[in-house]
């Protein structure tokens, strides 16, 4: 089957049959790549097409070497629609510009990618963030609470720990523990994937930042959280943040409004939702499963759904390159997002 492409608001047709294939590609043999081609090969429907490496045909582990390709065109050919969680916004850009210009959806896993060239991709074809990882959870969870009668005023990034500038052996010792890249684990540890996601979630779901870098505020538990509703309303618009909370959950959660809080009050299942203060809901998403949720995304674009989330087609907020340490003049910074020498601060660039 083909996607049908209309417009400028880029549909994609309904499957009629429901015994119909449709053939995933997938971009990347990464960690996210390797689960994505597992999860896909469980579902029924759904058949992974052809898989795009960069890497020796040998050197990938975990996936079927008869699907494994270099070739972008043999990528195309054998693909309804493609899955793209290459971890590299440059890369990703370059093979991108030629899927949607072939007039396939693309479902992503790639903060970077769309802060970087995301909206430039999103005026030209369909492409969405995918369920799994903070920014897709929030996108998902905005739909359910706008379903139930909410107000989403915070979307919110649960953080349990935050170095700004991690030294290198603890970041080799971690990025060993986690067989993941060291430049993966800097960017998590001192808050620049963080910001980066949380900077799409902003211009996704058309929110805005407190401030550059956000308030980033730590909290003893997520019911501390009332302050975000009241920043949000004073300002009269939704924002994105995060939170320190040490002991929380692993996930993302929404500080919303909802007048059955308020007449209610302390009744059962609305007060263990609510803020301290009483005045809002938090509507908690306590994990993030990464490739286990990406189907569901996949099924939305299947059934002809707008995209789950992107960085829009004309974003207000950006992410900057902040300085570590004092910069000798003629030093070369060998990597941008994962570096000793800078970090990612979301910053409004209107």
């Amino acid at each position: 089957m083909k996607f049908g492409q209309a417009c400028v608001r880029f549909q994609v047709t309904v499957l009629a049959d429901k015994d119909q294939i449709t053939r995933v590609g997938v971009i990347g043999t990464g960690f996210v790549g390797r689960g994505a081609f597992r999860t896909l090969s469980r579902i029924p429907g759904i058949r992974v097409g052809s898989i795009l490496t960069r890497r020796r045909v040998r050197e990938v582990e975990g996936m079927d070497d008869r699907l494994l390709t270099d070739s972008l065109d043999e990528l195309i050919a054998s693909s309804d629609l493609v899955f793209e969680s290459s971890g590299d916004a440059i890369h990703a850009t370059e093979v991108l510009e030629k899927v949607v210009a072939a007039g396939l959806p693309v479902v992503t896993m790639n903060s970077e990618l769309h802060v970087t060239t995301g909206s430039w991709l999103a005026r030209r074809g369909y492409i969405a963030e995918a369920d799994g990882d903070q920014p897709g959870c929030l996108a998902r969870l905005k739909l359910e609470a706008e379903v139930m009668g909410f107000t989403p005023l915070a979307y919110v990034n649960i953080k349990g720990y935050l170095n700004t500038d991690p030294c290198q052996d603890v970041m080799e010792h971690w990025a060993q523990v986690q067989h993941l890249r060291i430049d993966q684990v800097i960017s998590f540890t001192d808050g620049s994937k963080l910001q980066i996601e949380q900077a799409l979630v902003a211009n996704g779901l058309d929110a805005d930042l407190v401030c550059d870098g956000m308030l980033g505020r730590t909290v003893p538990d997520l019911r501390a959280s009332g302050f975000l509703g009241a920043v949000a309303e004073e300002r009269g618009r939704a924002i994105s943040e995060y939170v320190l909370c040490p002991g929380a959950p692993p996930g993302v959660y929404i500080v919303a409004r909802h007048e059955e809080f308020t007449m209610h009050g302390e009744y059962g299942p609305f007060a263990k939702l609510q803020t301290a203060n009483g005045q809002y809901g938090i509507l908690l998403r306590p994990h993030h499963l990464i490739h286990l949720e990406i189907a569901r995304t996949i099924f939305d674009v299947i059934r002809g759904e707008p995209p789950l989330l992107n960085n829009s087609e004309h974003p207000r907020i950006g992410v900057a390159a902040v300085a570590k340490r004092p910069l000798e003049r003629g030093t070369e910074i060998q990597r941008g997002l994962g570096s000793f020498d800078v970090r990612g601060r979301a910053v409004e660039i209107r």
